[in-house]
Order: C-alpha cells, then structure tokens, then sequence
C-alpha cells in the first residue's frame, strides 16, 4: 500500500468518524439517560403503546396489539436497578429500555422510543448506558432477539455493533426465551438472537 495513500484514507476515515460523532450528539441534544424512577413507569407503558403502533403499519397487527409488561413486573426491572430512562430538556421520559441477566450477559428485553422522537439516535443513547453498566458489572456482552426483516430491528442493530447468533451459539436461557416468543404467536423464523461484545 502506498504510505500517502493510507495515511489520507486514515485521515478521511478519522474526518467521518468525527463528523458522525457530531451529528449524534447534535440529533440527542437535550436527551439524557438516567435510572428509572417509580412514579413514571404508568408513562414508560404508554411509550411502548405507541411505539407498538410503528408494527401495525408494517402489518403486525399482533406485535402491535401487544400488551406492554404489566406495572408490577416494570417495578421489579426498576427496583433492581435495571430500567433506564430518555428524558426531554424537561426531564420527561421518550424512551426507555429494559435489562435482564441471562446467561452470565446483559439481555436488552425492551427498548422502545415514543415515535415523536423516532431517528434521533436515542436508542443507541440508551443501549450505550446500558453497555457502561454490563462493563462495571462485569459482564461480557449484550444479547437481545429481534425481527429479522423489521428494519428498525436486526438492520439497526446490526449498524450498533451487533451480530445474529447461530443456533450453535444459542445458550439454554435464549433458547427458553425462543420458545416463549414462539408460544406467544410470534414467527420463529423471523426472530433472531443477536450478541455485541463489550469493547472495555
């Protein structure tokens, strides 16, 4: 390779890793991730309701018809530290996501944006904390199952860093949780397990 030659691709490649950088940071001003808090989990139920409503375009009336996580089991998820919330300029939730341990990793259970504040990186704001706190906790990756052919789902994650999981590398509590998603209607052919290493 011609040493001019990589060093301007290298500089090129350093210019659009900043400039990408910017324009998240500029599309999440005025968001920030922090615990969720009691009182709002009756919103953050509502958030998903809406969100729900992106499936029912795509003709997934059922995904779209499901019912959010009851508020007892919302608390548990907060009471044990592993709710987090997106919060406005005046510190109203947007977003949220939901962490479960399984298998000695982080499992991303439920992340859903209100659609009000849809492409605006808030997602990857709320999957990165939940990165930093896998990395304090000690643990190796995040895992989570998605839609294959929902673009919002497998693609997006896909440009976060994560990959589809061979059946090979499904551990037993994945598996398990296949085989819910597939008692509850849900096509198994179009779900997918997907796992990003944690990088620290």
């Amino acid at each position: 390779m011609n040493v001019d030659a990589g060093r301007e691709r290298g500089r090129r490649n350093s210019v659009v890793g900043h400039c990408a950088a910017w324009l998240h940071r500029a599309m999440t001003d005025g968001v920030s991730v922090r615990p969720a808090r009691p009182g709002e989990l009756s919103e953050l139920r509502a958030i998903e309701l809406a969100a729900g409503e992106l499936f029912r375009e795509i003709g997934m009336v059922a995904v779209a018809d499901h019912a959010p996580p009851p508020l007892s089991v919302m608390a548990e998820y907060q009471r044990d530290g592993r709710a987090w919330v997106a919060a406005d300029q005046d510190d109203r939730p947007v977003g949220y996501i939901l962490v479960l341990l399984v298998d000695g990793c982080a499992h991303i259970e439920q992340v859903s944006i209100h659609p009000a504040q849809s492409r605006r990186g808030i997602g990857r704001l709320l999957i990165d904390e939940v990165d930093r706190w896998a990395a304090v906790q000690g643990l190796p990756a995040l895992t989570l199952t998605t839609f294959r052919s929902v673009a919002w789902n497998g693609p997006y994650y896909a440009r976060l860093g994560f990959r589809e999981l061979s059946p090979a590398e499904f551990t037993p509590r994945l598996e398990e949780i296949r085989a819910a998603e597939t008692a509850m209607g849900l096509d198994p052919a179009d779900r997918i397990c997907m796992r990003r290493d944690l990088t620290g």
